[in-house]
C-alpha cells in the first residue's frame, strides 16, 4: 500500500494532493536507488556524497558534508571510507586543526560522478515524461508558491 492510498475523498484535497506528492517520491526515488545499483554499483547516499563534493572543488570538512546531507557524522565517515577505497575521493588534513579533514573528488570520482549524473538527470525527466512541457513548469511554479508560503510562515504548533 502506498502513501495515497491512505487518503480518501472525505480527506481535505490538501491532504490527498500531500500523499500523492510523497508517493511520488517514494516511486521515484525506488526507480533512482535501483538504476543506481544497477547500473553502477552504487547507493544513493555514495551519490548524494559525491554530488556535494562535486559542487566544491576544493573539497568539503567532514562536518560540512554531514551537515548538507542532513545526516550523522558516523555516517558520512562510513561513505567516505568506501569512497576512499575505491579511489573515488581523498581525504586532506585541513591546515591550522589536526583534527579535520578536508574531502574531494579523485580525477576519477569526478569523472564517475559525472556519468552518474548523467543518468541521473535522464531518469528524473524520463519520470515527468506523462506531464506536457507546459505541465511542467506550471507544476514546478505552483510548488514554489507553496515552498515561499511555507517559509514565510511560522509553523504552529500544538
Amino acid at each position: 500500500m502506498d502513501m495515497e492510498a491512505r487518503g480518501h475523498s472525505e480527506h481535505p484535497e490538501a491532504l490527498r494532493l500531500w500523499l500523492r506528492m510523497l508517493t511520488l517520491t517514494q516511486l521515484v526515488e525506488k526507480q533512482v536507488r535501483t538504476q543506481l545499483r544497477e547500473q553502477f554499483d552504487t547507493t544513493l547516499p555514495r551519490f548524494d556524497l559525491m554530488a556535494q563534493l562535486e559542487r566544491k572543488p576544493d573539497g568539503l570538512k567532514m562536518n560540512e558534508l554531514s551537515r548538507r546531507m542532513m545526516v550523522t557524522g558516523g555516517n558520512v565517515t562510513g561513505i567516505t571510507d568506501q569512497l576512499v577505497a575505491e579511489g573515488l575521493v581523498e581525504r586532506a588534513l585541513v591546515e591550522g586543526d589536526r583534527r579535520a579533514y578536508r574531502v574531494r573528488l579523485t580525477p576519477r570520482g569526478r569523472t564517475q560522478f559525472g556519468d552518474m549524473a548523467r543518468q541521473h538527470e535522464s531518469w528524473i525527466v524520463a519520470a515527468f515524461e506523462g506531464l506536457a512541457p507546459g505541465e511542467v513548469e506550471t507544476l514546478y511554479q505552483l510548488l514554489g508558491k507553496v515552498k515561499q508560503h511555507y517559509n514565510d510562515t511560522p509553523l504552529e504548533t500544538a
